[in-house]
């Protein structure tokens, strides 16, 4: 598995992850420019709208949880069985430890494996480092979706990015 810097380990997410990946995931949402989601969900909740297979967690060496990423399905249509959805998060104060690099190697690593062939997300264009970050991962910016939702009282954009394999499709 891809590592997150010295002392760092990605490993699959379970359900003993669950205190931190939500204590994470909270703190993304309060922070104002991660999710349109206003609190995080319970862990049932999380672990039934997530692909158990391309899902994994950030781990220091003491085993704490730096940072995740889970996918989805965009669609049960099997037109759409290879596309997926994702999210990553970092705990604040393990961002610049390319955590997130590694979080996405994972995925991408496990995605190709599955044939999947379009790994997408949506991100808030103030967003500006998850943007930076998925762009040094080989995702494109496909478009702008322009007052898509209302989050805390006003409308906001939201930029459509992915990931096609090279190597299926």
């Amino acid at each position: 598995m891809p590592s997150g810097g010295p002392g760092t380990v990605v490993v699959p997410l379970g359900a003993e992850h669950a205190e931190q990946v939500l204590a994470i995931y909270q703190a993304g949402i309060d922070e104002g420019d991660a999710t349109f989601e206003t609190s995080a969900p319970s862990w049932e909740a999380f672990d039934a709208g997530k692909l158990p297979e391309h899902r994994f967690a950030a781990l220091d060496a003491d085993g704490t949880v730096l940072g995740w990423i889970a996918a989805s399905r965009v669609s049960s249509r099997a037109a759409y069985a290879g596309v997926v959805e994702h999210s990553v998060y970092v705990h604040p104060a393990a961002r610049g430890r390319t955590v997130a690099s590694a979080l996405l190697r994972a995925l991408i690593a496990s995605t190709e494996a599955a044939g999947i062939w379009t790994v997408q997300s949506g991100i808030f264009p103030e967003n500006t480092g998850s943007l930076a970050l998925h762009r040094r991962a080989g995702f494109r910016v496909i478009g702008v979706r322009e007052r898509i939702g209302r989050h805390h009282g006003r409308w906001r954009d939201v930029v459509l990015v992915e990931r096609r394999s090279p190597r299926i499709g």
